[in-house]
């Protein structure tokens, strides 16, 4: 067992792929804001549109007369969705973009049920809380409040076998803090499926996989069987080619690149259930849709439009992945993920996967532990990380690993 420290760091500057803490110690940050800093720490282009912004007005009226950078976002947002006439809805954070998307779900079915996955996780405010799969520990505790609307099924489960009462099923394309686990080939078809049986919804929770994360804009258009993958939607009635059309894509953390900002982007039929309700039932809030969140959002949509970087991210996560399972061969480490979302299951549990992680930020490499048990490091370095960095990593692992500490 590792003797190595368990006192906390304390950020003081971030530059791109590194941060400095405030004693003046330098680290490569391979967790990148859980995943958000896609640019990693305070990339100019996301900097200079948020500023820019701010400048010219920091604050509109929500929903009652809306910012010209609100409007300009939901209608990008919209048109990454296959469909004509999709709706979008603003929040501040992924759980408040899944809590968007469970109220629309009983708005458009008038049904409650909702089935969700062992490991996925989906926000802890008490809208998703219910859904938590990831530790029975989060949601217990609030039982009272959090009300027992929720089955959870493994996330390997096809069949569901949905009652008419199911309002949803909330899926994440790949488990994010569930440990970065690829779900099997063909899961979202079936669940597709499913769902149109049974006259459900689809929500595909995307906070982390999204905005290229996972090597397309939207993890839930991958092909799966056929392979490869669809970086950027296609134009409206041209399919998802070989992908899964949601009914409710939630969208957080990358899409802000470290401003907070989420959506929830949703078909013209089941969002229309908004409106019959005579503006009676609304969802919003202060800062929802803030000029300068939303600013950064239209920049960061600019970045990834051309697919340069999402199609680096997907390369270099490949080839990451790929050496990571050559150096670690033999030493109890199972890799997994897509894209620049990888994890590393080590055996040994929790206890082992906690000493890995603090003997590489002795080393300077911040990770972090995930998994249903604790047992997997967590990696979601920026999408423009140079493969030196990766390659010093993983050079560090295996030293680490290799250590007669950190063997049992």
């Amino acid at each position: 067992m590792s003797d190595a420290s368990h006192a906390p760091i304390v950020y003081a500057r971030g530059d791109g792929p590194n941060v400095f803490d405030v004693d003046g110690n330098r680290y490569v940050d391979l967790v990148a804001g859980f995943g958000a800093l896609i640019f990693g720490h305070r990339p100019p282009a996301i900097s200079s549109a948020v500023a820019e912004q701010n400048d010219k007005l920091a604050l509109a009226l929500g929903d009652v007369y809306a910012a010209e950078a609100k409007v300009l976002l939901c209608e990008r947002l919209a048109k990454m969705f296959p469909e004509p006439g999709a709706r979008v809805m603003l929040g501040l954070s992924g759980a408040d973009a899944v809590t968007a998307a469970l109220k629309t779900a009983q708005l458009a079915t008038g049904r409650t049920k909702v089935v969700a996955f062992a490991g996925g996780y989906h926000g802890l405010s008490h809208g998703p809380l219910a859904a938590c799969g990831l530790a029975p520990s989060f949601r217990e505790p609030f039982a009272g409040h959090a009300g027992d609307f929720v089955t959870f099924r493994p996330y390997d489960a096809c069949d569901l076998h949905l009652s008419s009462d199911v309002a949803a099923v909330l899926v994440e394309p790949l488990l994010g803090r569930g440990g970065c686990v690829v779900p099997p080939a063909g899961l979202l078809r079936e669940l597709r499926a499913q769902c149109d049986a049974a006259g459900a919804l689809l929500i595909a929770d995307e906070v982390w996989t999204g905005m290229g994360r996972a090597g397309s804009m939207l993890a839930s258009v991958w092909p799966g069987d056929e392979g490869g993958g669809i970086l950027l939607p296609p134009p409206p009635g041209e399919g998802w080619g070989g992908g899964v059309l949601p009914d409710l894509v939630c969208l957080g953390k990358g899409l802000g690149a470290g401003f907070p900002i989420s959506a929830t982007i949703g078909r013209a039929r089941v969002m229309d259930a908004w409106g019959a309700h005579g503006g009676t039932a609304i969802h919003t809030g202060t800062h929802f849709g803030s000029p300068p969140a939303c600013a950064a959002a239209l920049a960061v949509l600019d970045a990834l439009e051309d697919g340069t970087l999402i199609q680096r991210a997907a390369r270099t996560g490949e080839a990451w992945r790929r050496h990571l399972g050559e150096t670690t061969a033999g030493l109890g480490v199972r890799v997994r993920g897509r894209g620049l979302m990888v994890g590393l299951a080590l055996e040994g549990g929790a206890a082992r996967a906690l000493s890995v992680s603090r003997e590489l930020l002795e080393r300077g490499y911040i990770v972090l532990t995930g998994g249903v048990s604790g047992d997997t490091l967590t990696l979601t370095p920026p999408f423009d990380i140079e493969p030196e960095l990766l390659a010093a990593f993983d050079a560090a692992l295996l030293d680490v690993l290799g250590s007669g500490r950190m063997a049992g």
